[in-house]
């Protein structure tokens, strides 16, 4: 597929996901931060995705990627990390999304402590993956790539 055809798609990691590999691997895993964005790239090329991964501790600045989403019409991939349990900001800029959006988590988050079972995302999201490790963005990724090809509801009537 060229340049061209390729569909931009946003991967957004909230807070302490710079840190995959060295951060508590037994809950999080092996893969470093560069292991997920090589890997993410790596299949996005190949379902015809131009990804771009970021990653950021800073609740305004997650909030003003998620605008530029929408204002793009970007799919989006999410891992709020610790955003996902409060973040009542990030929840309404997601809520503008005007293209899929996909929560992600790496660990099973209903497998975890109780603070952890809430999202306040999972609402205004397309869908939520949770529990597959780094799989987990890449399962993401191939539902946005096949996303367009699905019969929808209207189409099927």
């Amino acid at each position: 597929m060229s340049a061209a055809a390729e569909r931009r798609v946003l991967i957004l990691n909230g807070p302490n996901l710079g840190r995959l590999g060295s951060r508590e691997p037994d809950v999080y895993g092996a893969v470093s931060y560069a292991g997920l964005v090589e890997r993410c790239t790596a299949l996005g090329a190949d379902l015809g995705l131009a990804v771009e991964v970021r990653e950021t501790n800073d609740e305004g600045e997650m909030i003003r990627w998620l605008h530029e989403a929408a204002d793009g019409r970007l799919p989006v991939v999410l891992n709020p990390g610790a955003f996902t349990h409060y973040s009542y900001g990030m929840r309404d800029a997601a809520a503008q999304r005007t293209a899929p959006l996909i929560e992600v988590h790496i660990s099973n988050p209903h497998a975890r402590e109780s603070f952890r079972h809430t999202s306040v995302v999972g609402a205004v999201a397309s869908g939520t993956i949770a529990g597959f490790g780094v799989n987990s963005y890449l399962l993401a990724l191939r539902a946005l790539a096949e996303e367009d090809t699905r019969p929808r509801a209207a189409d099927r009537a």
